[in-house]
Protein backbone atom coordinates (compact mmCIF):
# COMPACT_ATOMS: atom_id res chain seq x y z
CA UNK A 1 0.00 0.00 0.00
CA UNK A 2 1.28 3.06 -1.06
CA UNK A 3 -0.05 6.80 -0.64
CA UNK A 4 1.72 10.27 -1.47
CA UNK A 5 3.07 12.79 0.74
CA UNK A 6 1.38 16.19 1.69
CA UNK A 7 2.24 19.68 3.09
CA UNK A 8 4.63 19.31 6.29
CA UNK A 9 2.76 21.56 8.77
CA UNK A 10 3.75 22.08 13.04
CA UNK A 11 4.23 20.18 15.78
CA UNK A 12 3.52 17.68 18.12
CA UNK A 13 4.93 14.54 20.24
CA UNK A 14 8.77 13.91 19.43
CA UNK A 15 10.08 10.76 20.13
CA UNK A 16 13.96 10.26 19.74
CA UNK A 17 15.67 6.53 18.82
CA UNK A 18 17.92 5.44 21.66
CA UNK A 19 20.90 6.04 19.58
CA UNK A 20 19.69 9.41 18.23
CA UNK A 21 19.63 8.49 14.52
CA UNK A 22 16.27 8.85 14.09
CA UNK A 23 12.76 10.74 15.81
CA UNK A 24 9.50 10.89 14.87
CA UNK A 25 6.24 13.03 15.58
CA UNK A 26 2.65 13.09 14.27
CA UNK A 27 2.91 16.59 12.22
CA UNK A 28 -0.12 18.53 10.83
CA UNK A 29 -2.65 20.52 12.60
CA UNK A 30 -6.32 19.93 13.67
CA UNK A 31 -7.89 16.88 11.71
CA UNK A 32 -4.80 16.98 9.05
CA UNK A 33 -2.24 15.04 10.71
CA UNK A 34 0.51 12.66 9.26
CA UNK A 35 3.75 10.65 10.82
CA UNK A 36 6.92 12.67 10.48
CA UNK A 37 10.26 11.29 10.45
CA UNK A 38 13.60 12.90 11.31
CA UNK A 39 16.69 11.72 10.52
CA UNK A 40 19.28 13.55 12.73
CA UNK A 41 22.29 11.37 11.88
CA UNK A 42 23.52 13.55 8.82
CA UNK A 43 25.69 16.65 9.02
CA UNK A 44 22.54 18.48 8.64
CA UNK A 45 18.70 17.52 9.74
CA UNK A 46 16.19 16.99 7.33
CA UNK A 47 12.44 15.79 8.03
CA UNK A 48 10.10 12.95 5.45
CA UNK A 49 6.35 13.72 5.83
CA UNK A 50 4.97 9.77 5.96
CA UNK A 51 1.10 10.37 5.45
CA UNK A 52 -1.41 7.43 4.47
CA UNK A 53 -4.41 7.89 2.49
CA UNK A 54 -6.40 8.92 5.75
CA UNK A 55 -4.98 11.73 8.09
CA UNK A 56 -4.39 9.84 12.00
CA UNK A 57 -6.30 10.50 14.92
CA UNK A 58 -4.36 12.56 17.32
CA UNK A 59 -4.11 9.99 20.20
CA UNK A 60 -1.95 8.23 17.25
CA UNK A 61 1.62 7.16 18.48
CA UNK A 62 4.84 6.70 16.37
CA UNK A 63 7.83 5.39 17.03
CA UNK A 64 11.27 5.26 15.50
CA UNK A 65 13.37 1.94 14.64
CA UNK A 66 17.30 1.79 14.15
CA UNK A 67 16.50 1.13 10.23
CA UNK A 68 14.29 4.10 9.54
CA UNK A 69 11.36 2.58 9.32
CA UNK A 70 8.31 4.39 12.36
CA UNK A 71 6.35 2.00 14.05
CA UNK A 72 2.44 3.67 14.48
CA UNK A 73 -0.10 2.14 17.09
CA UNK A 74 -3.51 3.24 16.02
CA UNK A 75 -6.76 2.65 17.79
CA UNK A 76 -9.32 1.05 15.55
CA UNK A 77 -12.78 0.22 17.46
CA UNK A 78 -11.63 -2.37 19.95
CA UNK A 79 -8.34 -3.03 19.10
CA UNK A 80 -5.21 -1.71 18.93
CA UNK A 81 -3.14 -2.15 15.70
CA UNK A 82 0.23 -1.99 14.95
CA UNK A 83 2.43 -1.08 11.27
CA UNK A 84 5.40 0.01 10.09
CA UNK A 85 5.72 2.86 7.71
CA UNK A 86 8.54 3.89 5.23
CA UNK A 87 8.43 6.55 2.62
CA UNK A 88 9.31 3.98 -1.22
CA UNK A 89 10.75 6.58 -2.97
CA UNK A 90 13.11 9.41 -3.45
CA UNK A 91 11.58 12.90 -1.94
CA UNK A 92 10.33 14.89 -4.89
CA UNK A 93 9.61 11.76 -6.90
CA UNK A 94 5.52 11.82 -6.29
CA UNK A 95 2.42 14.09 -4.73
CA UNK A 96 1.79 17.51 -5.17
CA UNK A 97 3.46 17.75 -1.92
CA UNK A 98 6.90 17.24 -3.60
CA UNK A 99 7.59 14.43 -0.60
CA UNK A 100 8.07 10.53 -1.23
CA UNK A 101 5.24 7.97 -0.89
CA UNK A 102 4.74 5.90 2.05
CA UNK A 103 4.61 2.06 2.40
CA UNK A 104 3.09 0.36 5.48
CA UNK A 105 3.56 -3.43 6.63
CA UNK A 106 0.39 -4.05 9.19
CA UNK A 107 2.31 -6.14 12.10
CA UNK A 108 -1.12 -7.53 13.40
CA UNK A 109 -3.02 -6.05 16.89
CA UNK A 110 -3.85 -6.11 20.11
CA UNK A 111 -7.20 -6.67 21.40
CA UNK A 112 -8.24 -6.00 25.33
CA UNK A 113 -10.55 -8.28 27.01
CA UNK A 114 -12.30 -4.70 28.21
CA UNK A 115 -12.75 -1.06 27.12
CA UNK A 116 -10.99 0.38 30.37
CA UNK A 117 -7.72 -1.39 29.58
CA UNK A 118 -5.11 1.34 28.06
CA UNK A 119 -3.00 0.45 25.40
CA UNK A 120 0.62 2.24 24.76
CA UNK A 121 3.93 2.15 23.25
CA UNK A 122 7.10 2.00 25.33
CA UNK A 123 10.04 4.52 24.59
CA UNK A 124 12.27 3.05 22.04
CA UNK A 125 14.07 -0.32 22.46
CA UNK A 126 18.09 0.87 22.90
CA UNK A 127 18.73 -1.68 19.99
CA UNK A 128 16.63 -0.15 18.08
CA UNK A 129 15.51 -2.95 16.45
CA UNK A 130 12.39 -4.07 18.14
CA UNK A 131 9.45 -2.00 20.14
CA UNK A 132 7.38 -3.12 23.02
CA UNK A 133 3.77 -1.43 24.46
CA UNK A 134 2.39 -1.95 27.96
CA UNK A 135 -1.10 -3.09 28.15
CA UNK A 136 -2.45 -1.83 31.35
CA UNK A 137 -5.72 -3.47 32.96
CA UNK A 138 -7.08 -3.04 36.22
CA UNK A 139 -4.94 -5.36 38.51
CA UNK A 140 -2.40 -6.89 35.87
CA UNK A 141 0.13 -5.14 33.28
CA UNK A 142 0.97 -7.15 29.97
CA UNK A 143 4.03 -5.79 27.95
CA UNK A 144 3.50 -6.68 24.35
CA UNK A 145 6.91 -7.34 22.28
CA UNK A 146 4.65 -5.75 18.74
CA UNK A 147 7.46 -4.66 16.50
CA UNK A 148 10.42 -7.37 15.61
CA UNK A 149 8.81 -10.61 16.30
CA UNK A 150 7.87 -13.23 13.94
CA UNK A 151 4.03 -14.01 14.22
CA UNK A 152 2.45 -10.48 15.10
CA UNK A 153 2.64 -9.04 19.06
CA UNK A 154 4.12 -11.17 21.27
CA UNK A 155 3.30 -11.52 24.64
CA UNK A 156 6.36 -11.60 26.82
CA UNK A 157 5.65 -10.34 30.39
CA UNK A 158 3.15 -9.93 32.33
CA UNK A 159 3.40 -8.05 35.45
CA UNK A 160 0.69 -7.99 38.74
CA UNK A 161 -0.73 -4.32 39.22
CA UNK A 162 -0.97 -1.29 37.56
CA UNK A 163 2.21 -0.18 35.76
CA UNK A 164 3.22 3.54 34.04
CA UNK A 165 6.92 4.80 32.80
CA UNK A 166 8.44 2.37 31.04
CA UNK A 167 12.64 2.84 31.50
CA UNK A 168 15.11 0.82 30.01
CA UNK A 169 18.37 0.53 32.36
CA UNK A 170 20.71 -1.44 29.89
CA UNK A 171 21.96 -1.06 26.27
CA UNK A 172 20.37 -4.26 25.47
CA UNK A 173 16.70 -4.23 25.70
CA UNK A 174 16.29 -6.71 28.19
CA UNK A 175 16.07 -4.66 31.87
CA UNK A 176 12.99 -2.27 31.66
CA UNK A 177 12.04 -0.37 34.90
CA UNK A 178 7.81 0.57 35.46
CA UNK A 179 6.52 2.25 37.93
CA UNK A 180 3.92 -0.07 39.96
CA UNK A 181 1.12 0.23 41.72
CA UNK A 182 -0.05 -2.89 43.58
CA UNK A 183 -1.94 -2.55 47.14
CA UNK A 184 -0.61 0.50 48.30
CA UNK A 185 2.37 3.40 46.88
CA UNK A 186 3.43 3.25 43.31
CA UNK A 187 7.35 1.60 43.34
CA UNK A 188 9.53 1.08 40.48
CA UNK A 189 10.09 -2.75 39.59
CA UNK A 190 12.58 -4.37 37.09
CA UNK A 191 10.74 -6.70 34.57
CA UNK A 192 13.60 -8.92 32.78
CA UNK A 193 12.76 -9.70 29.76
CA UNK A 194 15.03 -11.92 28.95
CA UNK A 195 13.91 -14.34 31.84
CA UNK A 196 10.30 -14.78 30.97
CA UNK A 197 9.45 -11.42 32.92
CA UNK A 198 10.74 -11.83 36.20
CA UNK A 199 9.99 -9.02 38.74
CA UNK A 200 12.53 -7.43 40.91
CA UNK A 201 12.19 -4.13 42.96
CA UNK A 202 14.35 -1.66 42.38
CA UNK A 203 13.00 2.00 44.60
CA UNK A 204 12.68 1.24 48.06
CA UNK A 205 12.99 4.56 49.42
CA UNK A 206 10.41 4.75 52.18
CA UNK A 207 7.45 2.03 52.96
CA UNK A 208 4.82 4.28 52.57
CA UNK A 209 6.15 6.68 49.72
CA UNK A 210 5.46 6.70 46.31
CA UNK A 211 8.71 6.37 44.12
CA UNK A 212 9.10 6.41 40.19
CA UNK A 213 11.78 5.93 38.08
CA UNK A 214 12.48 9.10 35.36
CA UNK A 215 15.22 8.26 33.63
CA UNK A 216 18.29 6.41 33.90
CA UNK A 217 21.70 6.22 32.12
CA UNK A 218 23.03 3.01 31.38
CA UNK A 219 26.73 4.30 30.79
CA UNK A 220 27.01 5.84 34.52
CA UNK A 221 24.03 4.54 36.51
CA UNK A 222 22.65 7.54 37.19
CA UNK A 223 19.00 7.14 38.02
CA UNK A 224 16.63 10.08 38.62
CA UNK A 225 13.52 9.94 40.48
CA UNK A 226 10.76 11.66 41.95
CA UNK A 227 8.99 10.91 45.42
CA UNK A 228 7.54 12.35 47.94
CA UNK A 229 9.18 10.46 50.58
CA UNK A 230 10.93 13.73 51.74
CA UNK A 231 7.52 14.86 52.73
CA UNK A 232 6.40 16.58 49.23
CA UNK A 233 7.09 15.12 45.55
CA UNK A 234 10.85 15.95 45.07
CA UNK A 235 13.19 14.94 42.32
CA UNK A 236 16.17 13.11 43.33
CA UNK A 237 19.02 11.17 42.11
CA UNK A 238 21.00 7.69 43.23
CA UNK A 239 23.18 5.28 41.40
CA UNK A 240 22.44 1.72 39.99
CA UNK A 241 23.43 -0.86 42.33
CA UNK A 242 24.84 2.30 44.86
CA UNK A 243 25.18 1.29 48.70
CA UNK A 244 24.56 5.53 49.09
CA UNK A 245 21.19 6.40 49.40
CA UNK A 246 19.14 8.68 47.00
CA UNK A 247 19.82 12.91 47.54
CA UNK A 248 17.17 15.06 46.99
CA UNK A 249 19.28 18.15 45.91
CA UNK A 250 17.80 21.88 46.90
CA UNK A 251 18.36 22.81 43.29
CA UNK A 252 16.05 20.60 42.03
CA UNK A 253 13.15 21.49 44.42
CA UNK A 254 10.46 22.34 41.78
CA UNK A 255 8.37 19.33 41.27
CA UNK A 256 7.39 20.22 37.95
CA UNK A 257 11.08 19.92 35.85
CA UNK A 258 11.28 16.94 33.98
CA UNK A 259 14.59 15.47 32.75
CA UNK A 260 14.38 14.83 28.78
CA UNK A 261 18.09 14.08 27.64
CA UNK A 262 20.81 12.76 29.86
CA UNK A 263 24.68 12.78 29.02
CA UNK A 264 25.46 9.50 27.35
CA UNK A 265 29.53 8.01 27.69
CA UNK A 266 30.13 8.88 31.33
CA UNK A 267 31.36 5.33 32.54
CA UNK A 268 31.20 5.59 36.42
CA UNK A 269 31.03 8.59 36.48
CA UNK A 270 27.18 9.36 37.21
CA UNK A 271 28.38 12.68 39.34
CA UNK A 272 29.69 14.02 35.77
CA UNK A 273 26.71 13.28 33.64
CA UNK A 274 24.62 16.34 32.40
CA UNK A 275 21.12 16.03 32.49
CA UNK A 276 18.52 18.53 30.96
CA UNK A 277 15.28 19.14 32.25
CA UNK A 278 11.94 21.25 30.78
CA UNK A 279 10.63 23.71 33.12
CA UNK A 280 7.33 25.57 32.46
CA UNK A 281 9.84 28.53 32.07
CA UNK A 282 11.96 26.62 29.77
CA UNK A 283 15.35 24.11 30.18
CA UNK A 284 17.38 23.81 33.31
CA UNK A 285 20.61 22.16 32.64
CA UNK A 286 22.43 20.73 35.95
CA UNK A 287 24.79 17.82 37.15
CA UNK A 288 24.73 16.01 40.28
CA UNK A 289 28.26 17.51 41.30
CA UNK A 290 27.07 21.08 41.40
CA UNK A 291 25.07 22.70 43.84
CA UNK A 292 22.86 24.82 41.11
CA UNK A 293 21.28 25.01 38.05
CA UNK A 294 21.58 26.73 34.98
CA UNK A 295 18.60 27.78 32.62
CA UNK A 296 18.26 29.02 29.44
CA UNK A 297 15.29 29.97 27.14
CA UNK A 298 14.36 26.69 24.83
CA UNK A 299 15.09 27.94 20.90
CA UNK A 300 11.54 28.97 19.55
CA UNK A 301 9.85 25.94 17.91
CA UNK A 302 10.88 23.64 19.91
CA UNK A 303 9.74 20.39 20.24
CA UNK A 304 10.15 19.46 23.82
CA UNK A 305 13.26 16.44 23.47
CA UNK A 306 17.11 16.40 22.82
CA UNK A 307 20.25 14.79 22.96
CA UNK A 308 23.44 15.28 24.89
CA UNK A 309 26.49 14.19 23.11
CA UNK A 310 29.14 11.99 24.46
CA UNK A 311 31.24 15.59 24.08
CA UNK A 312 28.81 17.23 26.18
CA UNK A 313 27.08 19.34 23.86
CA UNK A 314 23.01 19.40 23.64
CA UNK A 315 21.00 19.35 20.87
CA UNK A 316 17.18 20.66 21.04
CA UNK A 317 15.37 19.91 17.55
CA UNK A 318 12.70 22.76 16.86
CA UNK A 319 10.12 23.27 14.27
CA UNK A 320 9.03 26.79 12.54
CA UNK A 321 7.15 27.63 9.81
CA UNK A 322 10.27 29.61 8.05
CA UNK A 323 12.24 26.37 9.70
CA UNK A 324 10.48 22.83 9.70
CA UNK A 325 13.42 20.94 10.57
CA UNK A 326 15.89 22.43 12.54
CA UNK A 327 18.15 21.18 15.46
CA UNK A 328 19.89 24.33 17.82
CA UNK A 329 23.16 23.31 19.54
CA UNK A 330 24.04 24.17 22.92
CA UNK A 331 27.89 24.74 22.94
CA UNK A 332 28.54 25.82 26.41
CA UNK A 333 26.58 23.77 28.74
CA UNK A 334 27.30 23.22 32.26
CA UNK A 335 31.24 24.26 32.82
CA UNK A 336 33.62 21.16 33.34
CA UNK A 337 34.00 20.89 37.43
CA UNK A 338 37.05 21.00 39.50
CA UNK A 339 38.38 17.29 39.44
CA UNK A 340 36.20 15.20 41.69
CA UNK A 341 37.77 11.53 43.60
CA UNK A 342 34.63 9.27 44.05
CA UNK A 343 34.83 6.17 46.15
CA UNK A 344 34.22 3.00 44.04
CA UNK A 345 31.81 2.23 46.58
CA UNK A 346 29.57 5.26 45.59
CA UNK A 347 29.62 4.01 41.75
CA UNK A 348 30.37 0.14 41.51
CA UNK A 349 27.50 -2.44 42.63
CA UNK A 350 27.87 -3.23 46.27
CA UNK A 351 28.72 -6.60 46.03
CA UNK A 352 31.94 -5.38 43.45
CA UNK A 353 35.36 -5.42 44.28
CA UNK A 354 37.25 -2.36 44.87
CA UNK A 355 38.14 -0.32 41.27
CA UNK A 356 41.56 -0.01 40.16
CA UNK A 357 42.66 3.44 39.89
CA UNK A 358 44.90 2.68 36.84
CA UNK A 359 43.27 3.32 33.17
CA UNK A 360 41.83 -0.23 31.83
CA UNK A 361 39.68 -0.44 28.19
CA UNK A 362 37.05 -2.84 28.52
CA UNK A 363 33.19 -2.36 28.57
CA UNK A 364 31.79 -1.43 31.55
CA UNK A 365 28.99 -4.60 32.61
CA UNK A 366 25.48 -3.97 32.61
CA UNK A 367 24.57 -3.56 36.35
CA UNK A 368 22.92 -5.27 38.61
CA UNK A 369 19.16 -3.85 39.89
CA UNK A 370 19.69 -3.76 44.02
CA UNK A 371 17.01 -1.48 45.74
CA UNK A 372 18.00 1.78 46.40
CA UNK A 373 18.33 2.09 50.33
CA UNK A 374 16.64 4.30 52.75
CA UNK A 375 16.67 7.82 51.49
CA UNK A 376 17.14 10.85 54.19
CA UNK A 377 14.25 12.69 54.76
CA UNK A 378 15.81 15.73 56.26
Amino acid sequence: MTVCAIEMTTTAPFTIAADGSYATRLAGVGEARYPERWTLSGPEPYAVPLPLSQPEEADTEVSPLADGRVLIHRRVADRHAFALLYPTGPVGSAGAGGGPCTGERPLGAVQPATEDVRVSLLPPSPDGDVAFALEVGADETVVWQVAGSAFGPERVARVPGRCSGGVWLDRAGRLLALDRELDGPTKTVVVDLGRGGDVTPLLQIAEDSDDRLLSAAPDSGLLLIRSDAPGEPRLGWGVLGSSRPVRFPECLRPADAVPFAVQPGQALMPETCGVALRVPEGIVLWRPADRHVFRLAAPVGWLGGGLWSAEGRLRLPYATPEVPCGVATLRRPIAPPAPVRVAPAEVAPVDAEPVDPAPVDVTPATPRPVPLQQAPLS
